[in-house]
C-alpha cells in the first residue's frame, strides 16, 4: 500500500529539515512513500534547503498560495498513493510510524481515516502539555462521530486517510483560519469509520507561540464549534456539549496564556 505524505510550508526553514527527515527516515522500514512538498514561495533558503535532498522528495513546488488549506489541496491533486496525510513543517513522525499506519490501514479497509497518539513538544522537542494530550486521550475508547463532534480529541500530525474517501469528502475549507482540519475531519468521517492506530505515539505536534495554535487558539474554538454545529445540527446534544467544551477549553488556554506572560 502507497502513503503520499504532503509537507505545506512556508517561511519555515528552521523547522523544515527535521521534518523532512522524520518523513524521509520511513522508507528505512519498507514503506512505499510518495513525499510531495508544497512551498507557498519561501525567501527564507527553504527551497535551497529541500534541493539538498534531491530525489529523496518526490514533488517539489514553490509558488504563491493562499495559505496552507489551499497548498494541502493542491498536495491531494498530485498524490497518488492509496493512503494521504499531511505533516506541517514544524512537526514531525516518529520512527516507524508509517509503516503502522500502512498495517492498520491495511486491517480495515472500510476505515476512512486512521488516528494515532500525538505528543505536544517544545521547540527542544521536549514533551509539554501532557495534560492537555492525556485529556484528549481519555476520548480514545469512546471514538465516534457523535463523540467527535461534541469535541476535537483528535491531533492533525497523527491522522492519516483513505484518498478515496478523501475525493468523496472534498477539499479542504481553507477560507477558515485555524479550523479547516477539524471541519475536514467532520466532513471524512461521513465517509467510513475512523480507526485507532495503536499507542505508542507516531507523530509529534510542536507547539510554539508563532504556530497556529498558539497565536489563534480563541479564534479555533470558535471555528470548531461552528463547524461542529453545522455538521449536528443547531438543535442538537452534540451542539451543546460543543459549546459547554468550547467556554471551557478557552478558560483553560486563556489561564494559561497568562501564566506565560508573567513568567
Amino acid at each position: 500500500m502507497k502513503i503520499s505524505v504532503i509537507t505545506p510550508t512556508f517561511e519555515s526553514a528552521g523547522f523544515l529539515e527535521a521534518c523532512v527527515r522524520s518523513v524521509i527516515s520511513q522508507r528505512a522500514e519498507g514503506v512505499d512513500l510518495e513525499y510531495i512538498v508544497m512551498d507557498g514561495g519561501s525567501k527564507d533558503g527553504s527551497v535551497e534547503l529541500l534541493r539538498q535532498f534531491g530525489d529523496e522528495i518526490d514533488v517539489v513546488v514553490s509558488e504563491p498560495d493562499q495559505g496552507p488549506g489551499d497548498a494541502i489541496n493542491k498536495g491531494f491533486q498530485k498524490a497518488t498513493g492509496e493512503v494521504v496525510a499531511w505533516i506541517n513543517a514544524d512537526d514531525r513522525y516518529r520512527p516507524g510510524a508509517l509503516k503502522r499506519v500502512v498495517e492498520v490501514m491495511e486491517k480495515n479497509p472500510e476505515a476512512s481515516f486512521a488516528f494515532g497518539h500525538c505528543p505536544i513538544v517544545d521547540l527542544e522537542g521536549q514533551e509539554i502539555r501532557q495534560g492537555i494530550t492525556r485529556f484528549k486521550e481519555a476520548f480514545y475508547p469512546v471514538s465516534s462521530r457523535f463523540t467527535f463532534q461534541c469535541i476535537n480529541y483528535i491531533s492533525q500530525p497523527a491522522c492519516f486517510f483513505r484518498r478515496s474517501a478523501v475525493e468523496a469528502a472534498g477539499p479542504l475549507c481553507f477560507d477558515l483560519k485555524a479550523a479547516w482540519d477539524y471541519e475536514f475531519f467532520l466532513r471524512l468521517w461521513r465517509q467510513g469509520k475512523a480507526v485507532r492506530i495503536p499507542a505508542p505515539a507516531v507523530s509529534e505536534f510542536c507547539w510554539h507561540e508563532g504556530s497556529i495554535s498558539g497565536q489563534h487558539f480563541r479564534q479555533q474554538f470558535d471555528e470548531e464549534f461552528q463547524a461542529a454545529k453545522a455538521d449536528a445540527g443547531t438543535v442538537s446534544l452534540q451542539t451543546l456539549i460543543h459549546w459547554g467544551v468550547k467556554w471551557g477549553i478557552i478558560g483553560a488556554y486563556s489561564m494559561m496564556e497568562r501564566r506565560r506572560k508573567q513568567a
